[in-house]
């Protein structure tokens, strides 16, 4: 594998370490026979030769205006195979490059720089030409040199020099008019130069992962392309202080890879595929095929379905609907009877590339009534399409617009349902029935977890508004994160899971619901919540003193921890709070079900139970219409 790293030299000192710790984890994860190139960015390119006893860089300047191109080509300024260095031989000369990156003063900008009147430096990230040069430079040993390239691009800002460069006054600008929606004016990309130089990195081999480390808008809304199309992945790091970046990085290149992925979808002929989702490139010639750079067994992808016709699947057929997954990948293989720990430097060299075809069949039958489709259900897949499909109405149309797809979503199954079990018909004239009509899918386990999951979904920061706080880039960091996870990570991702424990070697509940009620009566003392990216011990204020806090490391509470963790795709932050000492606030509003859907108040006659009554009356008025 091919690991090329970019950032930029001018930030701040605490970013430089932050992003030198990641780089010096990134070496050690490293899979036996990689290369290795350094590359920084900011008002001009430097390249890292660091193959000699003392690394040589080679800058190339960065014209400032958003038309022009490179002034030199990279592989005139340094050839390619001099840029890349073998890891096992070079190892100690990455890490002593590393350690000689300084910030970037304006005093050494101010040659290259655009300044403004008064000699006030302005711009200095040149991302988007430094991206688009350097897709070009690896492109031309793609297949030869290298079989996979990953770029690793660091950022503790937006572009603001050269091509590609943002314009950020937009977040400002939002809230300017009355008459622009504010939750739909930051979610589509403002130029299309990162998403086609995505192509260009997809056409090279070259996967993507952005790092970014900034609590300043950075538009991801137009980066991210680089990243979902070329199969990468999108990090959001709010501060360098608590940032898990380092960790990241590890677990991202320490695991199971394969690259250079085909995967196709194919179905009998009574239905074919609608939709599909996932961080893939869609090949631009034959349908239902995606091109997937690089993934990992985290990855994941969804589709969904539609008759090809209105006689969908006929009753008197004695065929069955079938679905065939195909998917072509490239894999490293080290030497027969070694693992890649037990490697020497001698053997690296005899890895090899192998290609592999893997086609799952699967037949399915079909269900005779509407009852057998809701006994079929499984709500954690049907979240994760939902989720799917409103981060799709929320690119498309807004914030506003997903959240009403999702209500109504919720309001026809809820009718249908009451009609299939005959609870409440429809047309009936009654104007009353919303007390008859049972909201919670009491007859059908299955359904149940369905208004619940809904109700999480809208209080989740995917789908709140901008008045109540949720940062433009957090949200795409969201849509990025959740459109890859697997149902039940994305279930942990949206509605939390909270346990409890009468000390921190025994389980009192396993589950809870996620209201302050709940804690109250529960009477326990410890509670552990888990919300995918972040986990929270919580230590009751009427807890006994007696109890050791935070727990110790030999407990069953710091084992589930740990394991935890170990499971996870990204490093959780890790919390430790104790109530009536540390501010709870963290905590606390993971506790959603007496928070209003819209996010308005904390009132008694609020959250889930108001909004179940909400959609009761909804549905009534559906049905009679």
């Amino acid at each position: 594998m091919l690991l090329v790293t970019t950032f930029q030299p001018a930030a701040s000192e605490e970013f430089l370490e932050l992003t030198k710790s990641a780089l010096l984890a990134a070496l050690e994860a490293l899979s036996p026979g990689s290369l290795f190139g350094l590359a920084t960015f900011s008002h001009k390119i430097g390249l890292y030769d660091v193959q000699g006893p003392i690394p040589v860089v080679k800058n190339v300047f960065i014209p400032p205006d958003a038309e022009s191109s490179l002034p030199l080509e990279l592989e005139d300024a340094m050839p390619l195979l001099q840029f890349l260095a073998p890891v096992e031989t070079c190892k100690d000369r990455i890490a002593a490059a590393l350690e000689t990156l300084r910030p970037i003063t304006s005093w050494g900008r101010s040659s290259g720089a655009a300044q403004g009147m008064d000699g006030v430096l302005m711009g200095g990230r040149g991302f988007g030409t430094a991206m688009e040069a350097l897709f070009n430079y690896l492109g031309s040993e793609f297949g030869s040199t290298f079989a996979l390239a990953r770029v690793f691009a660091f950022l503790s800002g937006p572009p603001d020099y050269g091509r590609g460069q943002l314009d950020t006054s937009r977040y400002g600008e939002q809230y300017a008019s009355k008459r622009v929606d504010a939750d739909r004016a930051l979610l589509p990309e403002q130029t299309p130069f990162y998403k086609d130089i995505a192509a260009i990195a997809v056409q090279s081999g070259v996967c993507v992962d952005v790092f970014a480390v900034t609590n300043e808008y950075t538009d991801l809304a137009s980066l991210k392309f680089l990243s979902i199309e070329s199969g990468g992945s999108l990090f959001l790091y709010s501060s360098t202080d608590d940032s898990t970046l380092p960790q990241d990085m590890f677990r991202m290149l320490n695991r199971p890879y394969a690259f250079n992925c085909v995967l196709r979808l194919r179905t009998s002929t009574e239905f074919k595929p609608g939709n599909s989702f996932g961080h893939f490139f869609p090949d631009p010639q034959y349908e239902n095929i995606q091109h997937i750079i690089c993934c990992d067994s985290y990855a994941t992808y969804a589709y969904d379905f539609e008759f090809a016709d209105n006689t969908g699947f006929a009753k008197h057929s004695g065929d069955q609907p079938v679905v065939q997954i195909a998917f072509q990948y490239t894999v490293v293989v080290p030497p027969e009877g070694l693992s890649n720990s037990e490697m020497s430097s001698s053997s690296r060299d005899k890895h090899t590339l192998q290609r592999r075809l893997r086609i799952k069949t699967m037949q399915f039958g079909t269900a005779k009534n509407i009852n057998e489709i809701y006994d079929s259900v499984d709500h954690e897949v049907v979240l994760s399409l939902l989720v799917h499909k409103v981060i799709v109405a929320s690119l498309e149309n807004g914030v506003r617009e997903g959240r009403a797809l999702l209500d109504d979503w919720l309001v026809i199954l809820t009718a249908q349902y009451n009609d299939a079990f005959q609870l409440v018909p429809y047309k009936n004239g009654n104007k009353s029935i919303s007390s008859q009509i049972d909201i919670t899918f009491s007859q059908c386990p299955q359904l149940e977890p369905l208004p619940r999951l809904v109700f999480a979904l809208l209080r989740n920061p995917l789908l709140r508004f901008h008045e109540e706080g949720v940062h433009p880039d957090y949200r795409i960091y969201l849509q990025c994160l959740f459109s890859v996870l697997e149902p039940s990570s994305l279930h942990c991702g949206i509605y939390p899971t909270l346990m409890s424990y009468s000390t921190p070697d025994q389980v009192a509940y396993p589950r809870h619901s996620l209201s302050r009620a709940a804690l109250m009566t529960s009477g326990s003392p410890i509670f552990f919540l888990d919300a995918y990216t972040t986990l929270i011990v919580f230590y009751s204020s009427t807890a006994d003193p007696s109890i050791p806090f935070p727990p110790p490391q030999e407990c069953l509470l710091r084992k589930t921890i740990n394991q935890v963790k170990q499971e996870r795709s990204i490093t959780p932050k890790l919390m430790f709070i104790r109530g009536g000492h540390d501010d709870a606030t963290a905590f606390e509003n993971y506790l959603i079900e007496e928070q209003d859907v819209d996010g308005s108040g904390f009132a008694s006659a609020m959250g889930f139970v108001s909004f179940l009554d909400d959609i009761s009356q909804s549905v009534a008025e559906y049905m009679n219409t």
